[in-house]
């Protein structure tokens, strides 16, 4: 049975992050490299008049993130820090934003990770999986020497990163992809890295299958497959894992904050999600499982929009007043748990942790509301892991009840608690019933 590394632990008590996407499409939004072989838009486009990542930080920040992961060069091939060809520096910029962004997060105390697109660059005409469209030997050793040479700068020069974000995972170095491990191994070791696979078999995180930011009823840590996907199309097997899987590489969630916008557009501000819509991505993502990994849009100012800015302050204020007022919790070794309700209140959460140190030792449950001697509500699941959370309408109990029916050893419960937020809008009252109906 697969095991945590502590790096992957850490990772998975960190549960959201955000990831900041800002290239040079935002300044020039027609240009697609897929329909415009050879044609790269003029770095000097790039102009971002109030560019200022403390902002992005706090915003972050704001909305409960605990670490932050910039999206250092997409598929267009531009890079945020001074380099060659095709970056800021060409732009006539000064600054190197990726310098700029982690001096950021240091300062709020949100942990930095970078994403590089090793399978896509449009300015050296490379596509998925990260081979160059002519298909010439040479031109593919000229593109596979600067990724490398690129990866060298980022992960050398701007100290220990958390999270390394491979979108489209890694063409192995027998196919004529880079030779990264020694690479790695040098600079970031301790990093985590998502669809990393090539690089080893350890410290790896795997996509959770889409881009909806909603990870399967049960969610496990441990899996038989490799997760090299570029996001074009979902994968519900690769999202469900399996809890006796041989590698562990727990999943992460992505999803964009303006529906199906990864990008800011001019005049999208209606596609920002609302707070409220936020924390119900919380709930599918951390709440089984899973981390959240929120996208983030900065407009051609260099700042996130105050539309924006609003929805994730909003989520962040849920985020704080639902797990605030803890009406009950216990913890340790064993297979029967039940938590006393102080003069029978109202609860509408209930939050399960395991050790997961040796594996995935629970693989069946049942948490039961008991008031007086009849069971009011009952949930139902296999994977608990790092966290699970019921959400549901309030309802007065005397007490709840914990029942293991399925283990592989005796596990240790770290956390068996419950909450009472209230205060729900009609919107949200009717996905909390039908989420119910689902499950």
């Amino acid at each position: 049975m697969a095991k945590p590394t502590p790096q992957q632990l850490d990772w998975a008590k960190s549960e959201f992050g955000v990831i900041i996407h800002y290239d040079i499409t935002v300044f020039e939004p027609d240009y697609q490299f897929r329909k415009q072989w050879g044609y790269h838009p003029d770095p000097t486009v790039f102009r971002p008049k109030e560019l200022d990542t403390d902002q992005w930080i706090r915003t972050a920040k704001e909305a409960g993130a605990t670490y932050a992961i910039l999206v250092a060069k997409h598929c267009t091939g531009f890079c945020l820090w001074p380099t060659e060809p095709y970056s800021v520096r060409q732009a006539g910029f000064e600054k190197d934003i990726v310098a700029d962004f982690i001096r950021s997060c240091n300062k709020y105390n949100i942990r930095p990770g970078l994403y590089y697109s090793c399978s896509c660059n449009g300015y050296m005409l490379a596509d998925n999986p990260g081979r160059v469209i002519s298909g010439d030997p040479e031109e593919q050793k000229r593109y596979i020497a600067l990724v490398e040479r690129q990866l060298t700068e980022l992960w050398s020069r701007y100290g220990d990163l958390f999270e390394i974000w491979f979108d489209g995972g890694i063409l192995p170095v027998d196919q004529g992809g880079p030779d990264l491990k020694p690479i790695y191994e040098k600079f970031q070791p301790q990093a985590v890295r998502f669809q990393g696979s090539v690089i080893g078999d350890e410290n790896n995180t795997r996509w959770v299958g889409n881009e909806r930011g909603i990870a399967p009823y049960n969610c496990w840590s441990a899996t038989d497959g490799d997760s090299q996907f570029d996001g074009t199309q979902e994968d519900s097997l690769i999202g469900s894992g399996t809890p006796d899987g041989a590698l562990w590489s727990p999943a992460e969630c992505d999803v964009p904050a303006r529906k199906n916008e990864w990008f800011w557009k001019a005049g999208e501000d209606r596609k920002v999600l609302s707070g409220e819509k936020l924390m119900d991505l919380y709930y599918h993502s951390v709440g089984r499982n899973a981390n959240l990994l929120l996208g983030i849009v900065v407009d051609d100012r260099g700042l996130i929009p105050e539309a924006d800015r609003v929805q994730l302050r909003r989520m962040g204020e849920l985020l704080h007043r639902r797990f605030s007022n803890k009406i009950a919790e216990t913890s340790g070794k064993g297979i029967s748990f039940e938590l006393k309700i102080p003069g029978g209140a109202q609860i509408d959460h209930i939050v399960l942790r395991e050790d997961q140190q040796n594996g995935h030792l629970v693989r069946g449950y049942t948490v039961e509301l008991i008031r007086g001697k009849k069971t009011v509500q009952r949930f139902c699941a296999k994977a608990m892991g790092n966290k699970r959370i019921f959400h549901f309408l309030p309802r007065k109990a005397d007490s709840v009840r914990l029942t293991i029916e399925a283990y592989t050893d005796i596990p240790t419960i770290t956390e068996f608690s419950c909450f009472f937020a209230g205060n729900y809008s009609l919107g949200e009252k009717i996905r909390i019933i039908t989420e119910r109906k689902k499950n």
